[in-house]
């Protein structure tokens, strides 16, 4: 062979020698690439797993503050009766002044003083309504009784009691 014929080979051998390198660089760097970027996951695939990890039923347990709030009320309804307000005493005048005062005395929620002008309407009604609207609690035009005064540990007599004491001691 002829030297001009090796000299080209070498050259040629060597241009072949760097294009076969470019292109397991390129290929590597396809691959190192491929690995980095998450795979796509078909739609069908994601719904099947979706409905596989479904739950089986639904459980509906109502309007669960309702009833949280109901049974709250009822078990402090319990404890209240289960104690006894100032000390059972059947005294209008202790029941009132710790705690028919607070309302009674200055009118407040349109609660009628101790001023017999104000108790008119009230009185004619009878001595039973009365006594019934403070045990149950009313709520009329000129104002509200909430039940038992607000304390629902008094008893059905102390209520009464109290009601009486201020109907004597109307001025």
């Amino acid at each position: 062979m002829r030297n001009y014929d090796l000299d080209f080979l070498k050259k040629f051998s060597l241009v072949i020698l760097f294009l076969i390198v470019v292109t397991g660089g390129l290929i590597g760097l396809a691959w190192w690439l491929h690995g980095t970027i998450p795979a796509q996951e078909p739609e069908s695939v994601t719904r099947q797993r979706l409905e596989r990890i479904a739950p089986v039923a639904d459980v509906y347990a109502g309007s669960t503050g309702a009833a949280a709030q109901a049974a709250a009320s009822v078990a402090a309804a319990a404890q209240a009766a289960s104690q006894v307000a100032y000390g059972g005493t059947l005294d209008g005048a202790v029941i009132y002044k710790n705690l028919c005062a607070g309302c009674h005395t200055s009118g407040a929620g349109g609660a009628p003083t101790l001023v017999r002008a104000q108790w008119t309407a009230r009185l004619g009604q009878g001595t039973d309504t009365l006594h019934r609207h403070a045990i149950e609690g009313f709520t009329g035009a000129a104002g509200v009784m909430p039940a038992r005064g607000g304390n629902p540990a008094l008893s059905d007599e102390q209520v009464v009691a109290s009601v009486d004491w201020m109907i004597e001691n109307l001025q």
